[in-house]
């Protein structure tokens, strides 16, 4: 078998190579492609095949796509991010790929949320490429706020959800749920919803106050002011909008997802919420 991962130099993608490998999939037989291979020069260390790809860059993806027999395509973040998940869909075809996974967002193909968009399309045109497809709808990540906890510290936790709920899960989880397909059976032409516990922000500023032994308070705020929170830090438009659109999509219910296809496909339940926030900030045990 062979597998190439695209994104393996940002977090999810380096913890699928490591998931694979934990689960007896030779090294030798992993590619793990990104830009930044100055971040992942252990996983050569160890066997794994590293390519540096630009995927916007079709010679150095069809170089890095020879002879694959299964690929997971990591979504990119940047605003040319569809164009170059069309380049590696083009590829996957050219190569004969036998089967391609993709990390998409909840309900991605009838959710109002705007950063979904670019999920939206790309899962069109995975669905005109005539290759095997696998779509994973990954929910929110618990390490989404965590990230945050430096300006939690210091402002508390300031969103537009209201009381909506949003379901969230380890970033791990996620990774565990993509090398499942990879190695496993049953998988083609399924779409996934994945996602943990659902919970409001109130509760998950419970969670992170528990964790780090300082309460931290939850304001919430129309989703206009948001936007000029978010962009008065520093975050540019649009993505200042984007960003501010998901709470009012948490406040709809746009990213509540039943755990019942993650845990699926890790074999148990989701980690709950406290423990999960303790182990992303690194104050929890983990199994």
């Amino acid at each position: 078998m062979s597998i190439v991962i695209t994104g393996a130099t940002g977090h999810l993608g380096r913890l699928v190579v490591e998931s694979l490998l934990e689960r007896g999939v030779p090294a030798a037989e992993i590619t793990a492609t990104g830009r930044a291979v100055e971040r992942i020069t252990d996983l050569a260390g160890r066997g794994v095949r590293v390519e540096r790809v630009d995927l916007g860059d079709r010679a150095a993806v069809d170089t890095a796509l020879a002879g694959a027999e299964k690929v997971l395509l990591v979504s990119g973040t940047e605003p040319e991010r569809v164009a170059q998940h069309g380049t590696v869909v083009e590829a996957a075809v050219a190569a004969g790929v036998g089967h391609l996974v993709y990390t998409s967002a909840p309900r991605a193909t009838t959710t109002s949320m705007l950063l979904a968009g670019a999920h939206r399309e790309t899962e069109q045109l995975l669905a005109a490429s005539g290759l095997t497809t696998t779509v994973l709808r990954n929910a929110w990540y618990v390490e989404n706020y965590t990230d945050q906890v430096a300006t939690y510290r210091e402002h508390g936790m300031l969103g537009a959800a209201g009381d909506g709920r949003v379901s969230v899960a380890l970033r791990a989880e996620y990774a565990e749920a993509a090398a499942a397909v990879l190695t496993g059976s049953g998988h083609a032409g399924r779409t996934y919803e994945l996602g943990g516990p659902a919970v409001t922000l109130p509760q998950l500023a419970a969670a992170v106050s528990a964790a780090i032994g300082q309460d931290v308070a939850y304001t919430d705020v129309p989703v206009e002011q948001l936007q000029q929170v978010l962009a008065g830090a520093g975050v540019p438009a649009p993505m200042d909008a984007v960003l501010a659109d998901v709470d009012r999509a948490i406040a709809a219910g746009e990213l509540v997802v039943d755990p019942a296809d993650l845990e699926s496909l890790l074999g148990r339940p989701v980690t709950p919420l406290d423990e999960a926030v303790r182990q992303a900030l690194g104050t929890g045990v983990r199994d």
